[in-house]
């Protein structure tokens, strides 16, 4: 540590300390004065409409101002010239509106990760400070104009890294690192792709990514909306806590399945008929499909009104239905489209013989009139996303559409028998995907502003496109590792991914550097990318403290008790303990921990004090713990196709230290 110029150590930390005091004071008052405000909107506002407007506002303006004192106001301070600024999660003001605290994300902040004594970036001295349980205890300075610079080597950036997690995920803007902070801080139009390794911390890129652009662009994101979508309901509750913690409560997250959750899921399908409703081929023929409804005018139509009577031949009938047809609408829009343009042609003919222009009662009557509705219900048939998907997978014929399937896949995916109703049809979790497809035929989707997707190597071509439709207008931060692809559909390429994303000229960013997961572990698990056919390079760990043990025992009757000695070992450690084992041995380990005495906690617990989670293999993938015990590895493996390619994915979630128990042999590539 350099010591201050000219100052005793012992001053200053206590002047850091004050102004700690100060700032948490400040920051007490910005919300008194926000709930002021908040409860005395409605004697503000002019009407009932601008109260609510003005409530919600100050509402939100209230949840953003809430502190923790668990966690440091400021965590840095740039010595620029003449002038001092603390860095922190969110702006803090004194009462003239002078800065106490800068947000991370303000342009003055970038420097605190960004400046280096090649680039200094007017910074001379760069601040970092130390903290235990909310309580500033130690700081560490670099003298930037006199060469000094300690990057990772620094004491405190280095303990804020590798400080023991327990419950959610935590914010990382203290160690954000320079190449990470250029993804944080990209253009808002910019979609990105980072194939991160495990440990580089692309989760965290991406949602301070998004906390970042929530800053730059707030009121165009407050209308349009940023959405986070990670692989299960266990990961959105590990990093539920993260952008609150950065001041950001109006951002949604879901699993894809919760987006496409139109109606329950009744039936299972076969494993040949999920995999192919999750092929881009079922898109095209749902398209073909619902377009193959139309048919072209062949006969004119009579409309009775009053005294009158108006005639449309079926030439014009035929081109207003191919003129909508070129525009490449949405049918539902194209087909109100087709009656507006109907009703027009009869508006004309009654201005031309009355003299009049009808109203707008007389519009609304003709376009519900019987012979308008007969036109349009045989031309441009109404139809709904249920009524679309039971018709392609109950007709012969439209799965057999220019030979897009084999014979042996339309048979997999052939109702054996049709419902009565398009209503009363049970579908399965796949048929969700076709249903939000041919919802998207018919309609548009709302586009969000900005979409981040987890563990994106994981999704299919269909759920890329559901994925789509609502990030349409918007950019995209794509996170993932192609070697952690488990599902049968996983991605082999970036490329192929953006492009059912419509994002085909995202740059793919390579994340290989890990500041989490320890060197040990990390060679271990690269052990098995060669197996897993995939092309990204090998992960690279600054951590040399972790831990790794591999515990052979005899028999499979004696590895429940070695992985309670494993786990009883890593409670003598702070932090968070996992047992990862197959999904079918989960209630047998958790029950043999619960018989010992352990509180144990299942994934989905995000405020327990249980200090031990017994995790389902296939649940894992996002999730970080201090200490893993991994259960029979070979049975992981087993269990399902892409065995390897999980097994890489459990190695990987330990942060500190890795036992891996075992009375099978390991698999091969773990072997050496």
């Amino acid at each position: 540590m350099t010591l201050p110029a000219h100052t005793d150590l012992d001053d200053d930390l206590a002047g850091e300390r004050r102004h700690l005091t100060a700032s948490r004071a400040a920051l007490r008052r910005m919300r008194d004065r926000a709930e002021s405000l908040y409860s005395s909107a409605s004697e503000v506002a002019g009407d009932p409409f601008a109260a609510e407007t003005l409530g919600r506002t100050l509402s939100r303006r209230v949840a953003e101002l809430a502190d923790d004192p668990t966690t440091p106001l400021f965590f840095g301070k740039l010595d620029v010239t003449e002038a001092a600024y603390h860095i922190g999660r969110r702006h803090v003001t004194d009462d003239a509106g002078e800065p106490m605290v800068l947000d991370w994300r303000a342009p003055l902040s970038q420097a605190f990760y960004q400046a280096s004594v090649r680039d200094p970036r007017g910074v001379q001295i760069r601040r970092r400070f130390g903290f235990v349980r909310g309580e500033l205890t130690s700081f560490e300075d670099e003298h930037l104009d006199r060469g000094e610079e300690l990057g990772t080597s620094s004491r405190i950036l280095t303990a804020e890294i590798e400080r023991p997690r327990v419950g959610p995920m935590r914010d990382i803007v203290a160690t954000i690192q320079p190449e990470q902070d250029e993804l944080v801080r990209a253009e808002l139009a910019d979609s990105i792709c980072v194939q991160g390794a495990p440990g580089t911390g692309k989760t965290a890129v991406g949602l301070h990514r998004a906390a970042f652009l929530l800053y730059a662009h707030r009121e165009r994101l407050r209308r349009s909306g940023v959405l986070i979508i990670g692989p299960n309901t266990a990961f959105l509750s590990y990093i539920s806590a993260v952008l609150p913690a950065l001041g950001e409560v109006e951002v949604q997250q879901s699993t894809v399945e919760g987006l496409i959750a139109r109606v329950p899921v009744k039936k299972t399908d076969s494993p040949e008929a999920e995999l192919l409703k999750h092929d881009p081929r079922i898109a095209e023929l749902l398209r073909r499909a619902l377009w193959s409804r139309l048919v072209k005018p062949a006969e004119p139509i009579m409309v009775s009104d009053g005294s009158y009577r108006w005639r449309i031949d079926a030439e014009p009938l035929r081109r207003i239905v191919d003129e909508a047809r070129r525009e490449e609408l949405p049918y539902a829009v194209g087909r109100e489209r087709v009656r507006a343009r109907v009703v027009g042609l009869l508006q004309r003919q009654s201005e031309y013989r009355t003299g009049n222009s009808p109203g707008e009662t007389w519009l609304k009557k003709m376009a519900k009139v019987a012979p308008v509705r007969e036109f349009l219900d045989r031309a441009w048939p109404a139809v709904t996303p249920e009524e679309l998907v039971v018709s392609l997978l109950t007709d012969p014929v439209l799965l057999a559409a220019d030979d897009l399937l084999t014979a042996g896949e339309q048979a997999a995916l052939l109702w054996p028998k049709a419902p009565k109703t398009a209503r009363s049809a049970r579908f399965s979790a796949a048929d969700l995907l076709l249903l939000d497809e041919a919802a998207g035929l018919l309609e548009r989707e709302g586009s969000f502003g900005h979409v981040v997707v987890d563990e994106a190597q994981d999704l299919s071509p269909m759920q890329a496109r559901v994925i789509a439709r609502r990030s349409e207008h918007g950019s995209v931060t794509l996170l993932g590792d192609l070697a952690q692809g488990t599902a049968p559909w996983a991605a082999a390429r970036w490329q192929d991914t953006l492009g059912h994303l419509g994002k085909d000229g995202a740059a793919v960013v390579p994340l290989t550097v890990g500041f989490r997961v320890p060197a040990a572990v990390v060679a271990l698990a690269n052990k098995l990318l060669p197996a897993l056919g995939v092309d990204v390079p090998e992960a690279v760990s600054l951590r040399r403290d972790g831990d790794l043990a591999v515990v052979p025992v005899p028999a499979a009757a004696d590895l429940d008790a070695a992985m309670l000695v494993e786990v009883t070992a890593a409670l003598e450690h702070e932090g968070s303990v996992a047992v990862i084992a197959a999904d079918a041995a989960v209630e047998r380990l958790r029950g043999h921990l619960v018989a010992a005495g352990l509180q144990v906690a299942t994934p989905d617990d995000v405020e327990t004090e249980a200090r031990v989670t017994v995790v389902p293999a296939t649940i894992v993938k996002g999730l970080e713990y201090d200490h893993v015990v991994v259960v029979e590895p070979a049975e992981i493996v087993s269990a399902e196709p892409r065995g390897l390619h999980r097994l890489y994915v459990v190695l990987t979630r330990a942060v500190s230290r890795l036992s891996v128990v075992h009375a099978e042999a390991l698999p091969e590539p773990l072997r050496s």
